[in-house]
């Protein structure tokens, strides 16, 4: 078992409630294991897509990239500007 921090921004955080949770995780694991167990496990984040853009450890990251025990999952909503 492995601990992650969760990192939520915008409109992501105001679902979940908070900006950061820690999250315990089996590992080995993906990215994208952390969101499905996230997305079934934390109130609220069931409401997160499926595949949102991600950083890990301050770096946008594949879903399949991999989570060691102490990194940052971060949790990025779509961006719009002009």
């Amino acid at each position: 078992m492995g601990q992650v921090r969760l990192k939520f921004f915008a409109r992501y955080a105001e679902l979940i409630g908070a900006e950061e949770l820690p999250f315990s995780v089996s590992l080995p694991a993906t990215v994208a294991d952390v969101v499905r167990h996230a997305r079934a496990e934390i109130p609220g984040a069931g409401a997160l897509p499926e595949r949102p853009l991600v950083a890990l450890n301050l770096r946008h990251a594949p879903l399949d990239a991999s989570v060691a025990d102490g990194d940052e999952v971060a949790l990025l909503p779509p961006l719009a500007g002009g």
